[in-house]
């Protein structure tokens, strides 16, 4: 099995812009998307986002979300003060892709126990599955009243 994943922090309004969202942050995005700048009746998209991502291939979920929230933390203040005076919404957003063509190919790894028995990976177990958050991941997202959004598609 081939698997890609990523992972990013999104910031969406319907009315603020992604440009000011910079401005008020004081960073640069990732990414950042325009309300209407596909079509403008009905808009699409229907709101504005600006984004920090992690698109580094080899590395868990749990390796990802901590570098993208390692750039979330310094800037939480502002983000509880943006919240407090603007129409906006946070995501934490964890995407998977099994069986990807462009994917990252399964590793089947060995392993020696102390009794000396030889342990070996079996298809299914893919290195890049699973993850965890930490408590202070946690607090961090919670603090910014920040859900967690996890698509897996196959």
């Amino acid at each position: 099995m081939r698997i890609s994943q990523r992972v990013y922090f999104s910031i969406w309004s319907e009315t603020l812009p992604a440009a000011e969202m910079t401005g008020y942050l004081g960073i640069e995005p990732d990414e950042l998307g325009v309300r209407a700048s596909r079509r403008s009746e009905p808009p699409i998209p229907v709101g504005h986002s600006w984004s920090l991502h992690c698109r580094e291939r080899g590395l868990k979920l749990d390796e990802q979300i901590g570098k993208v929230l390692q750039r979330v933390e310094p800037i939480k203040q502002r983000l509880l003060d943006l919240a407090a005076g603007q129409d906006v919404d946070y995501r934490l957003i964890i995407v998977r892709y099994l069986d990807d063509d462009d994917g990252e190919e399964e590793e089947f790894l060995a392993a020696i126990t102390k009794d000396g028995k030889l342990l070996e990976g079996v298809p299914g177990q893919h290195q890049l599955l699973g993850w965890v958050l930490t408590p202070d991941q946690m607090t961090l997202l919670a603090s910014i009243r920040c859900p967690i959004v996890a698509d897996e598609y196959g």
